[in-house]
């Protein structure tokens, strides 16, 4: 099936998998997903006796994009319990995250990114103010070692 088209989908209409098989449901409700990403830097090198006055450029090492996932405070541990198992130094505790584009109707995926041996490498809740109209927030911050697109 071919979802190309001349206008491009919106940015609003998500699904997040954080390595459970689940997308439904508060634990899975993320408002918002940071830049997802990679570089592949170049190597640059030339030898001493080399002819030519200019180096060869060699590919380095892929290196992957910190991704940052935030939503409401749902009163779930099972971001906490997953950073537990992570700081306890338990090596399952890597997971493949899946973010899922939909169509505008959601009858479809049109794209999806997979987060390779994904770990949270940081959590955080607030800011609280009791001034505020605001939703309370929680975050996280995921390390991942390989991105792979669908």
């Amino acid at each position: 099936m071919n979802l190309w088209r001349d206008r491009p989908y919106t940015d609003f209409n998500f699904l997040v998998d954080l390595g459970t098989g689940n997308t439904d449901g508060p634990d899975a409700g993320f408002q918002e997903v940071s830049e997802i990403g990679m570089k592949v830097p170049v190597i640059e090198y030339r030898n001493g006796n080399s002819k030519v006055n200019s180096v060869i450029k060699l590919t380095g090492l892929n290196q992957a994009q910190d991704v940052r996932l935030s939503r409401g405070i749902i009163g779930s541990l099972a971001l906490y319990d997953w950073l537990n198992d992570i700081r306890n130094g338990d090596q399952n505790a890597l997971r493949t995250v899946t973010i899922l584009l939909q169509s505008e109707d959601r009858a479809s995926v049109v794209q999806t990114w997979k987060l390779l041996n994904a770990r949270i490498v940081r959590y955080s809740n607030g800011p609280f103010d009791a001034r505020g109209n605001q939703v309370a927030m929680e975050e996280i911050v995921l390390a991942y070692e390989r991105l792979e697109m669908e």
